[in-house]
C-alpha cells in the first residue's frame, strides 16, 4: 500500500525506505520523488529511514489543480514528515524543492535537524530569472519538444550533454516527461520570493550551488548562504543544474559528510 497522508486540501503522496533517523528529500520543478532520487534514496536506507515526498504536481499527489504556493508545497512536505517520522528529520531540497525545504526549516524548526539546499533560490524578481521561467512557460505552452530541448540545454552542463551522446539525446527527447503538472509549478517559479523567511532558519544549513548551473545560477546558492545564519556554501565545479541526476556519487558524498559531522 503506499502512503498517502492529508494537507489542507490535498492528499499527499510520499515513499519511505530504510529504518533509523529520518531523511526527508524533497523534489524539484518537474520531478518527482522516484525520478529525482530514485538512485539516490538506497545509498541512505542502511541507517535512515528516507522519505520522499511528492508536493503539488508530481507523482500522486492529489489536490484541486488549483494554483500553488510555497506555504502550500510546505505544509505538504511538513505533513509527509510527521505521518513517516516520530522525530526531527534532516532535509534535503532539490531546487523548487529546495524553496519548500527552507520554508519547512523556517516556519518548522522543531520539524528539521540539518538542512542541505541544493541548487536553489531566494527569489524570482530579477530579469534574468523572471525572463528564464516565462520562457519555459511560453515554450511549455507551445511546443513540448522545444521545452524539452530547452530544459536539458539548461538543465545540463555542455560535458553531461556530450557525455549523453546522440542516442542518449534521442531517449531523452521520447521520454514521457514533462508531467501534467509542471505548468503550475513553473508558475509558482516565477512567484518565489522566500527572503523574509530566510532569517528565521536556526538549523545548521548546507547550501550546494553547481558553477555550471544556467537553470539556476550559482548567484542564488550564494544568495540563500548570506541569508542563513552560520551556513555553509559548496560550490560543485563543473557541474550543471542536473547532471547528478546521471552520477549522485559527488552530492551524496557531500551531504553525508555535512550530516554525519
Amino acid at each position: 500500500m503506499m502512503p498517502f497522508t492529508a494537507a489542507r486540501s490535498t492528499r499527499v503522496h510520499y515513499e519511505v525506505d530504510g529504518q533509523g533517523p529520518g531523511l526527508a528529500l524533497v523534489h524539484g520543478m518537474g520531478g518527482d520523488a522516484e525520478k529525482v532520487f530514485g538512485n539516490v534514496f538506497g545509498h541512505f536506507t542502511d541507517s535512515r529511514t528516507v522519505i520522499r515526498p511528492n508536493f503539488g504536481g508530481s507523482g500522486l499527489t492529489e489536490d484541486d489543480g488549483g494554483e500553488l504556493s510555497v506555504d502550500l508545497i510546505a505544509d505538504q512536505i511538513t505533513a509527509a514528515i510527521r505521518d513517516a517520522s516520530d522525530g526531527p528529520v534532516d532535509l534535503l531540497g532539490f531546487s523548487l524543492g529546495a524553496v519548500g525545504a527552507a520554508a519547512v526549516a523556517a516556519a518548522a524548526p522543531e520539524l528539521v535537524r540539518r538542512l542541505v539546499l541544493v541548487g536553489g533560490w531566494a527569489h524570482t524578481t530579477g530579469p534574468r530569472d523572471r525572463y528564464y521561467f516565462e520562457t519555459a512557460r511560453r515554450m511549455l505552452e507551445t511546443d513540448r519538444e522545444m521545452f524539452k530541448r530547452f530544459s536539458a540545454l539548461t538543465g545540463f552542463s555542455a560535458a553531461a550533454l556530450d557525455r549523453f551522446g546522440h542516442e542518449g539525446l534521442a531517449y531523452s527527447l521520447a521520454d514521457a516527461w514533462p508531467p501534467e503538472g509542471i505548468g503550475r509549478q513553473i508558475d509558482l517559479a516565477l512567484r518565489v520570493d522566500i527572503r523574509p523567511l530566510l532569517s528565521e532558519i536556526t538549523a545548521p544549513t548546507l547550501v550546494v550551488g553547481f558553477a555550471e548551473d544556467a537553470m539556476v545560477p550559482p548567484a542564488g546558492s550564494r544568495e540563500l548562504h548570506g541569508a542563513i545564519r552560520g551556513s555553509r556554501l559548496v560550490e560543485v565545479a563543473g557541474e550543471g543544474h542536473m547532471d547528478w541526476f546521471a552520477d549522485p556519487g559527488r552530492l551524496i558524498e557531500i551531504t553525508r559528510d555535512f550530516l554525519d559531522a
